[in-house]
């Protein structure tokens, strides 16, 4: 009983994502006669090994799974999970809930778009000839969205050669934001090693990763109706029908041509919300990283921090704040929709899913409190500067104060003795004796 409860437990040691389930209904004799051989040769394989000693266990479950590898069982391809480690763990739940839903979207016939900030900024010149040298992709649009048109800063490309129906297209910003339309993980990734040639101040892996987005969009006719069977969209509206829109977090447009400023609108309210997200995780770093500071003064201890230091985490802060509302068009639709009022509401309605306002909001009002700490903990060692010196000075002037009472007693011991020698009655000269 002792070694079937190991068996059984060794059984139980292989991983079950590692091998398809046999399927035996419509086996031949032969075929099933080969099997409980199989079975009964890897059963007492197991027993003898674990009567090996205290990692019988382990090296039975290792045995049987080479065994299994080698008897013409396939196992299937390991898949390596996004780098989740660097994440909270309600962001790595929430992550996995989204990749269900993705999946089961998948299973109904929607595909994915993906974006991703990477960097700072990417040098699209440059990524632009070395695509072309490439050949993989066609350049199907470069393009400013500056009223003015004075630098082109979207790069809007499409695979030069078909993997399924639908086309594989990719947006990239020059602010460092791209996003994928129909790319698979293995295509995802290998345009995101690309692109480290043309990034400038590049972010963390993990943290491209994890603050990554993921939305399903399908092509669909002129007469939009969703998976339910429902009419999403009034027919009589034909500008929004029979083109594009965006319900319940799954964006519709139509198959045809020039569908290209719907897909470049959702781009980039999808690669606003993911700069956003860069940001929010910047700003936590930084609010991390002032922590001790206020524990320092709730204990009144001494600042652990130099005034140099405390400069460079002021600048920071205040070219991240530069970086949200001056640089950045997060508190206002950008210019480029201004005349475009049908692509104005589909990125209006994009922003509200991601709540691009209120995350917004929230983040100037953090930034606000970490300005007030900086200012305080700024003007507190201004004034431990400032005492210091002022000690300097008092020490200098009691130095100056001993060196002028050292003078004044050697001229007072001086006249004293030279006052003795005029008042002698007899004075001593070399020829009285």
């Amino acid at each position: 009983m002792i070694l079937a409860r190991v068996a059984v437990r060794s059984l139980r040691a292989i991983p079950k994502a590692q091998t398809f389930k046999l399927q035996n209904s419509n086996w031949s004799p032969t075929q099933a006669q080969w099997l409980q051989t199989v079975n009964k040769r890897l059963a007492s394989s197991i027993i003898k090994d674990t009567m090996g000693g205290e990692g019988g266990a382990e090296s039975a479950a290792k045995n049987l799974k080479n065994r299994v590898a080698g008897s013409g069982v396939k196992t299937l391809p390991q898949v390596d999970e996004p780098l989740e480690t660097a994440l909270s763990p309600s962001r790595t739940r929430a992550l996995r809930k989204k990749r269900l839903a993705i999946d089961e979207l998948s299973a109904l016939g929607f595909l994915n778009t993906r974006g991703f900030t990477t960097a700072d900024e990417y040098n699209l010149e440059e990524l632009h000839a070395a695509l072309k040298q490439q050949n993989l992709y066609e350049t199907k649009r470069f393009f400013s969205t500056d009223n003015l048109g004075i630098e082109q800063n979207v790069l809007f490309v499409a695979a030069k050669y078909p993997t399924g129906e639908q086309p594989r297209e990719i947006f990239f910003f020059r602010e460092g934001s791209v996003v994928f339309w129909n790319c698979n993980d293995i295509e995802t990734n290998n345009v995101l090693n690309f692109l480290r040639n043309f990034e400038r101040e590049s972010y963390v892996s993990a943290l491209v990763h994890g603050e990554s987005e993921m939305m399903p969009y399908t092509y669909i006719a002129s007469t939009a109706v969703d998976v339910e069977g429902d009419l999403v969209a009034d027919s009589n509206d034909l500008d929004v029908a029979s083109r594009a829109f965006f319900q319940n977090g799954k964006f519709y447009v139509t198959p045809d041509s020039d569908n290209f400023l719907y897909k470049y609108t959702f781009s980039n309210a999808m690669a606003q919300s993911i700069k956003l997200g860069m940001w929010e995780a910047t700003l936590d770093r930084y609010i991390d990283s002032m922590e001790y500071l206020t524990e320092d003064l709730k204990r009144g201890r001494r600042l652990r921090i130099s005034r140099a230091s405390m400069l460079r985490k002021t600048g920071e802060l205040f070219a991240l704040r530069h970086s949200i509302n001056l640089s950045s068009d997060l508190l206002d639709a950008p210019d480029f929709y201004w005349d475009r009022e049908e692509l104005e509401g589909l990125y209006l309605q994009v922003c509200s899913y991601f709540s691009i306002s209120r995350r917004t909001k929230v983040m100037n009002e953090k930034i606000n409190h970490c300005v007030e700490l900086a200012e305080l903990v700024s003007h507190n060692l201004n004034d431990a500067h400032h005492i210091r010196l002022e000690w300097m000075i008092i020490i200098l002037i009691m130095v100056e104060v001993g060196f002028e009472i050292l003078h004044f007693v050697e001229g007072a011991l001086h006249h004293g003795s030279d006052a003795i020698h005029s008042a002698s009655p007899y004075p001593i000269s070399e020829n009285s004796a």
